[in-house]
C-alpha cells in the first residue's frame, strides 16, 4: 500500500475570486473567459503554492513527497509546478484526469442565484436528492466523482506501493478521496462538509496501514504563513 497521502487543493484561482464575488452580488453568472479546465491562478494562488513549496522543502526525509499525481486543470497543474520549483523537488508526475473538478453540466458558470432563477426544477431536484446524488444534465454528481476515484486510489496504491505521494487537485475531489480511502458514510462526510470547506493550497494528510487510511493532517494551512488565507466554496457547492 501507497505510505502516505498529501492531499492539496490547488492555490486560489481566477474563477474562485469571480465565483464568490458573484454569490454575494447576486449575479446569476460567474462571468470569467475560460473554460473549468483552463482557470488560471490568481496572484494570491501563486504566492500561496510558493508558500506550499517553501513547506515542502522543510520537511524530514521520511515525510517528503516522492512523486506527484495531479489533476490536468491549469490551477491544479501551476500550483504543483510552483510549489515543486519552490522545493527544489524535481518530482515523476502523474497527470490523471480521474483528479479533475467535478463537471457541472448544463449548471457550469451560474451562481446559486442562477441556478434557481434559470433552472428552478433542477434546484428543486439537487435540494430533494441531497449533494452526494444530485446529478444535473451533463454533468457529475459526488457520487459519480467518487466511482472515478476509486479506480484512481487503486492505481495509485497498485503502482506507487510504499510511495509517498502528493496528490494536487480541488475540494470535493479531497472530500471524497477521504470519503474513499478512510470509507466514510455518506452522513459522516456531509457533516464534515457542512462544517468547513477545503481552503485554497491547504494540506490534508491520509495515512496506510494494515487496517487502511486514516487521516493525520486535515485542511492545514499554518505552512502558508504570510500568504493569505482564502476559502472558497468549489462552484456549485455553495
Amino acid at each position: 500500500m501507497t505510505s502516505r497521502l498529501v492531499l492539496v487543493r490547488h492555490g486560489e484561482s481566477e474563477g474562485n475570486v469571480a465565483a464568490t464575488r458573484a454569490e454575494r452580488s447576486g449575479a446569476e453568472t460567474v462571468g470569467v473567459p475560460w473554460r473549468d479546465a483552463d482557470t488560471p491562478l490568481s496572484g494570491t494562488g501563486e504566492e500561496q503554492a510558493r508558500a506550499l513549496g517553501a513547506h515542502l522543502a522543510t520537511l524530514p526525509p521520511d515525510e517528503a513527497p516522492e512523486v506527484l499525481w495531479v489533476s490536468p486543470y491549469v490551477r491544479a497543474r501551476r500550483t504543483a509546478e510552483l510549489a515543486l520549483e519552490k522545493a527544489g523537488l524535481p518530482l515523476r508526475t502523474v497527470v490523471d484526469e480521474r483528479l479533475r473538478d467535478r463537471e457541472l453540466g448544463i449548471l457550469d458558470g451560474l451562481t446559486s442565484h442562477g441556478v434557481d432563477a434559470r433552472f428552478p426544477d433542477e434546484a428543486a431536484r439537487r435540494d430533494r436528492l441531497g449533494k452526494m446524488y444530485f446529478r444535473p444534465p451533463g454533468g457529475e454528481s459526488w457520487a459519480d466523482v467518487a466511482l472515478r476515484l476509486r479506480s484512481a486510489v487503486a492505481d495509485i496504491e497498485r503502482r506507487e506501493a510504499g510511495r509517498r505521494v502528493l496528490v494536487v487537485c480541488h475540494d470535493a475531489v479531497i472530500w471524497l478521496l477521504r470519503y474513499v480511502c478512510e470509507g466514510l458514510t455518506e452522513d459522516e462526510l456531509m457533516a464534515q462538509v457542512a462544517e468547513h470547506s477545503v481552503r485554497n493550497a491547504s494540506v490534508t494528510v491520509l495515512v496506510g496501514g494494515p487496517d487502511g487510511w486514516r487521516a493525520e493532517v486535515v485542511d492545514d494551512v499554518a505552512h502558508l504563513g504570510g500568504a493569505e488565507v482564502t476559502e472558497h466554496p468549489g462552484q456549485g457547492d455553495e
